[in-house]
């Protein structure tokens, strides 16, 4: 079991990295305490690895035929990425670590599967794109509804207070159903774990990373890129929770921080660009970029000291 140390290690980072994206908003904007936000988060987390983590095991499983130790070396590798991001304070994509780490052992055995590959891709593209849009279909909808009922502040704040912790709740069950993958596909298709084993062991390593290393990287998204009200984290949050879930139904790992970003920059189109901080967009970009090529060139290069 030793070999799975790999796997868990990744399951921390990508919680240490992505709770940003499912509860950062609502702990930027004093809504939630970071203690209460990452203990939901951690619990519906798990929840989803548990009912709706198979899918996109299998669609990562898929990619390329891996052994025993290749899978650990594809776990190591993309781990060490996401953590290099995450001191970075950067909130990156943990299924693009992953997926480069597969694709960078698939290239030294020669194989890769370019239709399911290509299908990964399609959806990254799409992700961010669809979290823009939905962030923005949300934000008219909800303040139409809010106009239109007109609750005072103190009512306002409640309901709104309780939307975070909703949305958050459903964003961190969404992530866990879509990203668990990230973690164990690798050793559900060298067959050391079984379907619930991964989801299982997924999902509590992911938890763990949430509750005791996702602090730093929050201010990035919450506060850096787009200075966001409670009112605005609420959508950002419902849009980015429903962009991953149906990503989720197709049965492709997606980047939380994409669908996350896109939501943030969609409010940002409605309040004017204004509002956006470029400089932050950039860094974030590049940080999307790169990563995929880091943890293939990364793979490649422990493969060659550790031996294939």
């Amino acid at each position: 079991m030793f070999s799975l140390a790999g796997g868990v290690f990744l399951g921390w980072a990508l919680g240490a990295n992505d709770a940003s994206n499912v509860i950062g908003p609502a702990v930027s904007c004093r809504m939630l305490r970071f203690v209460t936000a990452a203990v939901l988060a951690s619990v519906f987390v798990l929840l989803g690895a548990m009912i709706q983590g198979p899918s996109g095991i299998r669609t990562l499983s898929a990619l390329t035929g891996i052994t025993l130790h290749q899978a650990v070396l594809v776990s190591v590798s993309a781990a060490l990425t996401v953590t290099l991001m995450t001191i970075l304070r950067l909130p990156v994509s943990t299924s693009q670590a992953v997926v480069g780490a597969i694709v960078g052992i698939g290239a030294a055995n020669r194989f890769v599967d370019m239709g399911n590959l290509g299908k990964v891709v399609a959806c990254w593209v799409g992700t961010p794109i669809g979290g823009a849009l939905m962030a923005m279909l949300l934000y008219r909808i909800l303040a139409a509804l809010h106009n239109r009922f007109k609750p005072n502040l103190l009512e306002s704040d409640a309901i709104v207070r309780i939307g975070l912790a909703v949305a958050g709740a459903y964003g961190a069950f969404a992530l866990g159903g879509n990203n668990v993958a990230n973690v164990t596909a690798v050793f559900v298709q060298a067959e050391l774990l079984s379907m619930t084993a991964a989801t299982l062991i997924g999902g509590l390593a992911i938890g763990l990373g949430i509750l005791t290393f996702s602090k730093g990287v929050m201010t990035t998204v919450g506060s850096r890129l787009v200075c966001l009200d409670p009112f605005s984290a609420l959508v950002v949050l419902l849009a980015e929770g429903f962009t991953v879930h149906f990503y989720t139904f197709v049965g492709v790992p997606v980047s939380t921080s994409q669908a996350v970003v896109g939501a943030v920059l969609g409010i940002g189109v409605l309040k004017g660009m204004r509002t956006v901080s470029v400089r932050t967009l950039l860094s974030i970009l590049s940080g999307w970029l790169f990563t995929p090529l880091v943890a293939g060139i990364l793979v490649l290069a422990i493969s060659k000291i550790w031996g294939n």
